[in-house]
This record gives C-alpha cells, sequence and structure tokens, in this order.
C-alpha cells in the first residue's frame, strides 16, 4: 500500500491585508466607481497616506456581515448604516505620465506585467481582442466606448454603502484628502465617476435581463469554512496574490501579496429588446403557452431560469424552491449530456463561463480552476418605464457594472472573454 504525502499545510490568509472586496464582497446597496490620474505624484504619495485607514480589509467586511445577520435576526428590516473603500491601481498608474515625462511612484511593478500583458498594456489596447466594438483594426482600433473610458486611467476608488447619502459622504471625505475641495492642492484629476443600485424589492440580486446572478462565484479554501455543494473550492492563490494556486512570479515582492487583478466593464443592456426577441421566438414545446415557451428560450440563452434554478436540473420548468436552495442551486455539472445540448446548450452563457464537466471530464481531465475568478459589481439605471415596454424600445441607459478578481487577467477574465465567451 502505497502512502500519500500529507499536503502542506496553507498559510493562513491575512484577512487584515486583504482588501474587503475580493474575497467577501463590500456589502452594498449602492456603489459608486470613481476613476482618477494621477497629476501630483508627490502629493499623492502624502495625500494617500491618510487615505489609507478608509480602506475596508476582509476581517471587516466579515464583521459588517456579521452584524447584517445579527440586525437581520434580531426583526430589524432597517438598514445598518455602512460603508466601505477599496482601491485598485492601473500600470499607467504605477508609472504615471504626467507632463510628458515618466515620474515613478516608487514601484517596480514588473512581477504583476511580465505575464499580464493585459495589465500592463491596458484594456483599451486589448479591447478588440475582447469582441468590443469599434472602428478600424488593429493597432487603430477605438472601441466603441465612453468618451471619458478612452482616456488613460490611473486608478479606481470603490465606495459601497447602505444609502447613497452615506456613501457620498464619504466620496466627500476622499476627495478633501485628494485636494479636490477649492482652495487645495490637488493631487489627482477625476476621469469619471458612475454609481450603480441594487435592484429594488423583489428584483435585488437580478441583473436587468431579470436573472438571479453571483450564484457560481467559487469558494476558496482557507476562507470558506463550510462551502455550498457545486464546483470544486479554489486554492486562494487563484484570486490572492502570494497564495498557493498564484501562478504568477514567485515569490512576489511583499508589497504585491494580498492583492488582485480587478477587471471593471461597463456593461449595458437592451432590455425592451431583449424581452420582445424572447416574445417572438418561443421554443414550441408540447403543453407549454407562448408564454412559457419565450421564458424557456430566455433560460436556455442564460443556463438558468430567472428564479436563479439551472437548466440542468430543471430543463423544461422553473422551481423557484430550487432556486431558493443554495444546497442544490449550484450543484450541477453537465455530466449528464457530453454529447447533446437538450438539457442545457453548449452555448448557454453559464456553460461557456464555466464548462464544469465538459472541460473537467474529458479526456484525463482538465483543470479549470486557474480560469475561475470572483465576481462583484452592480447593477446601474432605471428600472423599464412604461413607454419602454410599449414601445420594445431602449430609452435610458441601464445594465451592469461588471467587476471581477482573479491573480491572473490572463487564464481569468480575459481568457473567458477570448476562449470561452466568444467561441
Amino acid at each position: 500500500m502505497s502512502l500519500q504525502p500529507i499536503p502542506a499545510p496553507t498559510p493562513a490568509l491575512d484577512l487584515n491585508n486583504i482588501q474587503g472586496d475580493i474575497l467577501s464582497g463590500l456589502p452594498k446597496k449602492t456603489q459608486t466607481y470613481f476613476f482618477f490620474q494621477i497629476t501630483n505624484v508627490k502629493v499623492f504619495r502624502s495625500q494617500l497616506s491618510h487615505f489609507v485607514p478608509l480602506v475596508k480589509t476582509t476581517a471587516q467586511v466579515l464583521k459588517d456581515r456579521k452584524d447584517i445577520e445579527d440586525h437581520k435576526r434580531n426583526g430589524d428590516k432597517t438598514l445598518i448604516k455602512m460603508v466601505g473603500v477599496n482601491i485598485a491601481f492601473s500600470h499607467k498608474g504605477f508609472v504615471a505620465t504626467i507632463n510628458m515625462a515618466t515620474t515613478q511612484l516608487g514601484i517596480d511593478d514588473t512581477t504583476l506585467t511580465s505575464t499580464q500583458p493585459t495589465f500592463a498594456e491596458g484594456q483599451k489596447a486589448s479591447a478588440e481582442s475582447l469582441g468590443d466594438n469599434g472602428t478600424g483594426g488593429g493597432p487603430t482600433f477605438v472601441p466603441d466606448w465612453e468618451p471619458e473610458f478612452l482616456q488613460d486611467i490611473h486608478a479606481v476608488i470603490l465606495i459601497s454603502g447602505d444609502s447613497h447619502g452615506t456613501v457620498n459622504k464619504k466620496f466627500k471625505e476622499i476627495k478633501d484628502i485628494f485636494g479636490l475641495a477649492s482652495g487645495q492642492t490637488a493631487s489627482i484629476k477625476e476621469v469619471t465617476t458612475v454609481v450603480g443600485d441594487v435592484r429594488p424589492g423583489k428584483e435585488s440580486g437580478h441583473e436587468h435581463f431579470g436573472f438571479l446572478d453571483g450564484i457560481s462565484n467559487p469558494s476558496v479554501i482557507g476562507f470558506d469554512e463550510n462551502p455550498l455543494p457545486g464546483p470544486k473550492p479554489v486554492r486562494a492563490g487563484v484570486l490572492v496574490t502570494g497564495h498557493d494556486g498564484d501562478l504568477g512570479p514567485s515569490p512576489r515582492p511583499a508589497w504585491a501579496v494580498d492583492g488582485s487583478y480587478l477587471t471593471f466593464r461597463y456593461l449595458f443592456q437592451n432590455v425592451p429588446e431583449f424581452n420582445k426577441f424572447l416574445d417572438d421566438n418561443p421554443i414550441p414545446v408540447p403543453g407549454l403557452t407562448r408564454k412559457e415557451g419565450s421564458e424557456l428560450l430566455g433560460a436556455r440563452m442564460v443556463g438558468r431560469w430567472k428564479s436563479g434554478t439551472p437548466v440542468d436540473l430543471s430543463p423544461f420548468d422553473d422551481d423557484p424552491a430550487l432556486a431558493a436552495d443554495p444546497q442544490r442551486n449550484n450543484n450541477f455539472r453537465f455530466q449528464a449530456e457530453g454529447a447533446f445540448q437538450k438539457i442545457c446548450p453548449f452555448a448557454a452563457h453559464i456553460r461557456k463561463t464555466l464548462p464544469r464537466a465538459d472541460l473537467e471530464d474529458f479526456g484525463s481531465g482538465i483543470s479549470i480552476e486557474k480560469n475561475r475568478i470572483a465576481r462583484r459589481g452592480v447593477q446601474f439605471g432605471p428600472e423599464l418605464t412604461k413607454e419602454e415596454t410599449q414601445s420594445n424600445k431602449t430609452a435610458h441607459a441601464r445594465g451592469l457594472l461588471f467587476a471581477c478578481y482573479s491573480t491572473s487577467i490572463e487564464t481569468g477574465f480575459a481568457f473567458l472573454q477570448r476562449n470561452w465567451i466568444l467561441s
């Protein structure tokens, strides 16, 4: 009998050194993303020291979530006043170009860029390969983005909270720190600010097309104590730099440990047009009404019913009780349909972005651990108006402020987008 070697213990995660949005997600009803350029490096470095105490760690987020649970358990339906702040820098933020002269922030980010060309080049340079609409091609390609995002972005500050009032108060404090109040020396210049809000009432947790979101985030070994049934938990280094599972340069410099790459996408959704497409193209199934056939089409496009019920477990009708059960709603693998797609189409969104048994059971097995990401973000824009519903045309911008974390953009978001979603 051969004995399996005992794996080395995983170093404990320092939850006081990991920003709170990475592993747990900042609690929020609203979230503001403040994108900016650094214009005075010397002053910025000084002002940054006053900003750092505002950054909410994972340990603090876990306390916030416990407070929320206790608050609800006591029968109080009001919201706790709460705010969380995190920050992320781009490569151009580490090497800020000011007045045509390159000025270092004092950080050599070579270990972050050496294996991550998408991070080094910036998302605008990668937009064409990511499938974004635009004009031109190759080095002359210009993505069809909101104009503000075509500028260089050095950093983004995330502010999450229970209300606009709470977030705006903290936002003003941050602006004051960096000298954006009148009469002060500013070290940064605003590029743009975008605000997202969790949808109201029964639509809370659902994106604007109406589907429950955020069910399939990975459990993390050494962080999630009781992982729910579903995909295998990932090693911490898939999401947090410097830990087991981090495939980047090793060792990471001390300042680059306990971080993560943030990918942000401003995604617009044409909801009335989507709804009309479903209404016009119901799947004809005996026993289903036209409306039910349209709902089935939407479910097969996404891979889940709007409630969150997986098509893989309930192919032809919704099952809200299953959707509400965290022990069941992510516990499937597509393993019954490797050669056909009667249950869940290969093109369904959740099957393309997380193939499960399609790859894990292929041949000798293909690990998809390195491709996992922690999705965050929030919806933006108003609910559908009566006029939009009647005309089947979008009149107000709405969609998803998509954000995700991983220790590799190349094997994480960029790989998913280029190789799985666009395939």
